[in-house]
């Protein structure tokens, strides 16, 4: 077996490796959890389902939570895994706030049908909020990105003005993120989900607050001190001891934590002068 030979093995499995990656990511990075349209959701809460038809033919479900008297909405944005049938869940945490809780699932995922890529995967997001717009005063609007859905959040954050966003777990970028993985790849030509939270960051005028595990091994604490360092006076980083990237709410400090933004304890932070 001559060098030339095992050069160009070597080449051509690499090749055949990205083109891999190119066409099928969409499996690495989204794991949903398909419903049939007839399913029933449960829960222990007061909700009502919603469907909505996009201009492009998808469709968007989504499941809208709503408590007597409610000091607003959380607009949450979840992560890359099952459906709105287990997400739902985490209503919970806001609505003993005195909050509604709403939440979509992504095309692909639950009874959401679509061709799904990035751009849609926001302007998805913005047609909800508008919707929400609707029914609420824009003040009375928390955007909540959880994981993958942070940084949708963070975009929808930069088109409008929330009362607040919050990002729980949040990546710097889908880039930053899967180069842990994939470092050998020219990712800037593969990845077709870029996902600039980082960006959007830039262009937001609404308070920023980040919830992170030091101990998260998925997406690294040190995704969050990036961002944080972003407009240290507009962002606030809340660092939850010992934490990881899928239990946060068991840790009480994210629950006081959540309880004081959602109460108004928490105001944005101006640096001192230099």
């Amino acid at each position: 077996m001559t060098l030339y030979y095992i050069i160009s093995l070597v080449a051509l499995i690499y090749v055949l490796f990205g083109a891999f990656f190119y066409f099928f990511q969409h499996y690495f990075f989204f794991r949903p959890e398909i419903l049939p349209h007839e399913f029933q959701y449960q829960y222990p809460f007061d909700f009502e389902e919603k469907s909505f038809d996009m201009e492009d033919g998808g469709r968007v479900n989504a499941v809208h939570f709503r408590v007597p008297n409610s000091r607003g909405v959380v607009y949450y944005l979840k992560g890359n895994s099952r459906s709105i049938k287990g997400w739902g869940k985490f209503a919970r945490d806001f609505m003993s706030n005195g909050y509604d809780f709403f939440m979509m699932d992504y095309r692909g995922f639950g009874k959401s049908r679509g061709r799904r890529t990035e751009n849609i995967l926001y302007s998805d997001a913005q047609m909800l909020y508008r919707e929400l717009l609707k029914l609420y005063p824009e003040q009375q609007i928390v955007v909540y990105g959880r994981s993958l859905g942070s940084g949708i959040a963070a975009r929808v954050a930069s088109w409008n003005r929330p009362r607040m966003l919050v990002l729980d777990s949040p990546y710097f970028s889908f880039f930053h993120q899967i180069k842990r993985y994939a470092f050998f790849l020219p990712l800037e030509i593969l990845l077709r989900y870029q996902i600039r939270t980082d960006f959007y960051l830039k262009k937001i005028e609404s308070p920023v607050f980040i919830l992170h595990g030091n101990r998260d091994r998925l997406i690294p604490y040190k995704h969050s001190q990036m961002l944080q360092k972003i407009n240290p006076a507009l962002i606030q980083l809340f660092t939850i001891d010992g934490g990881g990237h899928n239990n946060l709410p068991d840790f009480p400090a994210y629950h006081e934590y959540l309880y004081d933004l959602l109460n108004g304890f928490y105001e944005p932070v101006t640096p001192p002068a230099v």
